[in-house]
């Protein structure tokens, strides 16, 4: 079924949009708004956004619309100085739509922001040690968000963290000095990550790791004395994969040898 003009240009409420009783009726006069596609009543932010872009002046009148959608769209067009205080918005797309133009010291404020979606984007934003706070936020993605921004030399503080993604990424970027710290961490893939990283010497513990891809990749640059010990591994790619690496030792050997 096809949708009809007034399904169309709905407000925010569900009212049919009027433009009779419309407090910027004049705009629409001077082709500044069009119901329908660029309209402060519609309930569409799309719409909302094309009339603050043609009406720019009339965004600071609007910060307290009750439809947060107009406050947040709004917020996008008002001057700077009337933004802080939509920081406390009761709603949180309106406080992320004012923090993205606010200047960074006004991030530190929603760092324990109600909102999850606010802190992700705000972890997003922040660096250095503005992020330590963030270490120990209760939501895993945040939390994982900082992983990746933090400065490396604070990573051990976060390579216990609770949730196994987080500690992935704490494996990928913190300082090889602590990936000995990490090749017993629980989660398979956590290992498989640091034994990626590992120098060939330090693989040697992990020859006889439960999961058989951290064993491969031990396999994969270890020296022969621990290949040998690896011959008879319990999975069949493992075993493939020490057998290439001895040959391939041989092979050296028989190479330096008739030299």
């Amino acid at each position: 079924m096809m949708k009809t003009d007034i399904d169309e240009t709905l407000d925010w409420q569900g009212n049919a949009v009027r433009c009779e009783d419309c407090p910027y009726q004049r705009h629409r006069q001077e082709g500044c708004c069009e119901p329908g596609r660029a309209c402060v009543r519609d309930r569409y932010a799309r719409r909302i956004d094309r009339f603050f872009a043609n009406n720019s002046a009339l965004a600071d009148a609007n910060l307290d619309h009750p439809y947060f959608e107009v406050r947040a769209v709004a917020a996008k067009y008002a001057d700077l100085f009337h933004l802080p205080r939509l920081l406390d918005d009761p709603d949180d797309t309106v406080r992320w739509s004012a923090a993205q133009r606010l200047p960074g010291r006004y991030l530190l404020r929603l760092r324990n922001d109600v909102s999850r979606d606010v802190r992700i984007r705000v972890a997003g934003r922040l660096e250095g040690a503005d992020l330590i706070p963030m270490i120990k936020d209760q939501d895993y993605y945040v939390r994982q968000n900082v992983a990746r921004r933090i400065a490396s030399y604070l990573l051990p503080f976060m390579l216990r963290d609770l949730d196994s993604e987080v500690r992935r990424v704490v494996a990928q970027r913190i300082g090889r000095e602590w990936l000995m710290a990490m090749a017993a961490d629980r989660d398979g893939e956590v290992r498989l990550q640091i034994a990626s990283r590992m120098a060939p010497r330090q693989l040697a513990g992990l020859r006889h790791d439960p999961d058989w891809r951290v064993r491969y990749a031990a396999a994969d640059r270890l020296g022969a004395e621990f290949l040998i010990e690896m011959r008879n591994d319990e999975d069949p790619m493992v075993r493939e994969r020490v057998a290439q690496r001895l040959l391939g030792v041989i092979d050296v050997a028989r190479n330096d040898s008739a030299r």
